[in-house]
């Protein structure tokens, strides 16, 4: 059962050490796989085993000084991606069966570092609502629950790396799709600052500021090795960011370190029974390594932050997504959430748009008056467990109404809506069994002391280490 829950660091290191091939890592993944994933439905659009093989043998044959950082590692690409020769189904029919023509510029990076992408992630259809269920693949289940969601967008991407079917994997996060799916799956996801890893160079490349992909494993040391293939800037995408001058290795230092513990915003979110009280038991094993701990006041409104929010992400899902709605055909296949959220966005003024980046950008600047004080802020990453895997998403937060598809996940948008890095930190179990996550934001740049204080907090917990006992 070890084998197949190495970390990417350790298969690398093996397979440089001549101790592993890729094939007999791609042999190992694809057992496990077909051992698993009927159960849980993480991984889709499969390649075969014959083609699979016969690549990670090819790559065998590659001199030692001509592989890549990523050389040999079975990925699978997270259906919102392309990936050329395979499906980018996007999870609806609209796109179902549609193969990809050539790698997205995230995945052409992975490619060429060596990794051997052996399919795709599932994910919500149109990467909407955190709940990973389509009409094209069905849901992903939970690990750790059957019945329960896996979370989303990236939730079949969590799945797979909580079940040991992948080491590494990508994600994407516009309003918490890399942290509220790792956070219930018990494995690490991170955001990195706005523009370390650059968008697709088509379309609107200026405006559009809240998603960005990112990656997803067991560890930040196997999260830092996938991020150093991912960043860096790309002279077609204006906004994207020079590449961090990321260390191969975390120190993995927390001692001295500031932290501001936002909780619950001041009593004006809701959470469901036993999360909050679980999530700030897990802030004693900052104080134990030697971090100082602050509970802080609201730092901003709640409410502004929310209207901006959904201001903008209305806009941004109408610009990307108007010319499938007007065609008839097409909005007769779309979910209720994206046909909602398009005409609310089709229905906003260009002053609507430019009274949502102002309250926006005095967020940030709110933000960034907190880290002159502090190295990083605390939040909850979900404000629910995961729920019953037939509900589409919840209505209530023990007894409050949400009053949009999305509402309860609002506890995420504080650092997404100004683009900071943001790392979820496996935060152990609740009484019910079922995990849960701490969102660990940092400052514009502070992508690798993130990534150190998660090191610190990996080496000490090893959460992921606790495995979904139903797939044992």
């Amino acid at each position: 059962m070890a084998e197949y829950f190495e970390t990417a660091e350790q298969l690398h290191s093996a397979m440089a050490a001549g101790k592993k091939t890729a094939c007999e890592v791609m042999q190992t993944t694809l057992e496990r796989i077909e051992a698993v994933n009927p159960a849980v439905n993480a991984v889709v659009s499969m390649r075969t085993p014959e083609v699979l093989l016969a690549e990670a043998s090819a790559a065998d044959k590659q001199p030692v000084d001509q592989r890549g950082p990523l050389f040999g590692l079975p990925i699978a690409i997270k259906d919102l991606a392309n990936a050329k020769g395979l499906p980018t189904s996007h999870g609806s029919p609209i796109f179902a069966g549609q193969i990809a023509e050539k790698d997205d510029l995230m995945v052409a990076r992975i490619r060429a570092a060596g990794a051997i992408i052996i399919g795709k992630t599932n994910t919500p259809e149109m990467g909407l609502g955190s709940h990973t269920f389509n009409p094209v693949f069905g849901p992903t289940r939970n690990p750790y629950d059957l019945n329960r969601s896996a979370g989303g967008s990236s939730g079949g991407a969590a799945a797979a790396l909580a079940t040991g079917m992948l080491s590494i994997a990508d994600g994407s996060d516009m309003m918490g799709s890399l942290r509220n799916p790792a956070a219930w799956n018990n494995v690490y996801g991170f955001r990195p600052t706005w523009g370390c890893v650059p968008s697709e160079p088509e379309g609107d490349v200026f405006l559009h500021q809240l998603s960005t992909s990112g990656p997803m494993a067991r560890s930040p040391q196997d999260i830092l090795m996938l991020l150093r293939v991912m960043i860096g800037a790309d002279p077609r995408v204006p906004n994207s960011r020079a590449a961090q001058d990321l260390p191969k290795q975390l120190d993995g230092e927390l001692r001295g370190k500031r932290l501001g513990w936002l909780g619950n915003w001041g009593g004006a979110l809701p959470f469901e029974p036993g999360l909050l009280k679980a999530t700030e038991g897990a802030l004693d094993v900052f104080r134990s390594l030697g971090a100082e701990v602050d509970e802080l006041a609201p730092p901003f409104e709640r409410e502004r932050l929310w209207q901006s929010w959904t201001t903008l992400r209305s806009w941004a899902i109408a610009g990307g997504d108007m010319g499938l709605y007007e065609k008839p055909a097409m909005r007769a296949q779309m979910k209720p959430a994206l046909i909602w959220e398009i005409e609310r966005g089709l229905a906003l003024s260009a002053l609507d748009v430019h009274r949502a980046s102002v309250i926006r950008s005095e967020w940030f600047a709110a933000c960034s008056a907190l880290f002159e004080r502090y190295d990083a802020l605390l939040m909850p990453s979900a404000q629910v467990w995961p729920f019953a895997l037939e509900e589409v998403h919840p209505t209530q937060i023990n007894g409050t109404a949400m009053d949009t598809y999305h509402r309860w996940m609002e506890v995420v948008i504080p650092a997404g809506l100004i683009g900071l890095p943001v790392l979820n930190l496996p935060a152990g179990f609740g009484d019910n069994g079922l995990p849960l996550g701490l969102q660990l934001i940092g400052a514009k740049g502070a992508d690798a002391a993130l990534l150190s204080m998660g090191q610190a907090w990996h080496q000490e917990t090893n959460w992921p280490s606790q495995r979904p006992p139903v797939l044992d």
